[in-house]
């Protein structure tokens, strides 16, 4: 994937005012390990720091802190890294201005480090990537995408354009009153809940294949500032893959629980986000049905 930088006003950068100060305490893990255990409450639901008994903790911020730009301490890799979050926000953003008109309304990413007062509460590294429908922003901290490289071997720069555009598709979704609906159908059937957040974010797995779609055929309106190029739609459906609820539970336990599924199988998650990429239609993205 071929992207270009840009004045970063897509963004939102908290990370010199998130992190340092507050600590995340989980027992005797090692960083390592403590990184898997965030990734994996993400993608699962599980609180996986108590399941292992560190009794994770994190001292929360000020209720005032703001996004104050980047920290002391950066390198070149992770200013890059911040570039094409920018970069795929705005393309991103730019094909959903063609695909849905007026009805769409631009957002930012917030860039953190560790922990962050969020519009949706108390935002720390174990949520991974997550859309705040209260404050409509995405919220990101860039340690993620290592682990999205070394734990679940899904490397590369459109992998991480793949969870981007996941987390935009809960934008389209609130835009568009399908996350209320789903909200209030959960809890007018507990026994659904489950099920309905799967159907949630498999449509946001389909929506971000639409916007892959477009950047293949050369973008939506606007910047064009993503190229797709040969191999990022395989290293796409790899990341889907990786994070699927059926592998991760199997890498943490050694067996499968669907019941307890919150965001889809490895075999669905790929199904619906190609059928976003072939189709390049949001009304093809019917997980509802």
């Amino acid at each position: 994937m071929k992207w270009t930088s840009g004045d970063r006003s897509n963004i939102e950068d908290a990370r010199g005012s998130s992190g340092g100060g507050m600590g995340i305490r989980a027992g005797g893990l090692g960083v390592g390990g403590l990184l898997l255990a965030l990734v994996l409450s993400w993608a699962t639901g599980i609180d996986f720091l108590s399941l292992l008994g560190g009794g994770g903790s994190v001292v929360p911020p000020s209720a005032d802190v703001q996004p104050s730009g980047p920290p002391a301490k950066t390198s070149a890799a992770e200013e890059s890294a911040v570039d094409m979050v920018d970069a795929v926000m705005d393309d991103a953003q730019s094909t959903w201005e063609q695909v849905l008109g007026g009805r769409y309304r631009r957002t930012t990413a917030v860039l953190f480090r560790d922990a962050y007062q969020s519009g949706c509460g108390f935002a720390q590294s174990a949520t991974g990537p997550f859309y705040c429908p209260a404050d409509h922003k995405v919220y990101l901290d860039l340690g993620f995408f290592g682990e999205l490289q070394s734990r679940f071997g899904a490397p590369g720069d459109f992998a991480r354009a793949y969870v981007i555009a996941h987390e935009l598709g809960h934008h389209v979704q609130s835009l568009m009153g399908t996350d209320a609906q789903v909200r209030r159908a959960q809890s007018a059937r507990p026994d659904q809940q489950n099920a309905l957040s799967v159907a949630l974010e498999l449509q946001a797995d389909c929506y971000a294949g639409v916007w892959g779609h477009h950047a293949a055929q050369g973008g939506g309106a606007g910047s064009h500032r993503v190229t797709i190029e040969t191999g990022d739609v395989e290293a796409g459906l790899k990341a889907a893959a990786a994070i699927g609820d059926d592998r991760i539970q199997r890498m943490q336990t050694g067996h499968v629980a669907p019941d307890r599924f919150t965001h889809g199988s490895s075999e669905q998650r790929v199904t619906w986000f190609r059928r976003g990429l072939d189709s390049g239609d949001p009304n093809a993205c019917n997980t509802f049905k």
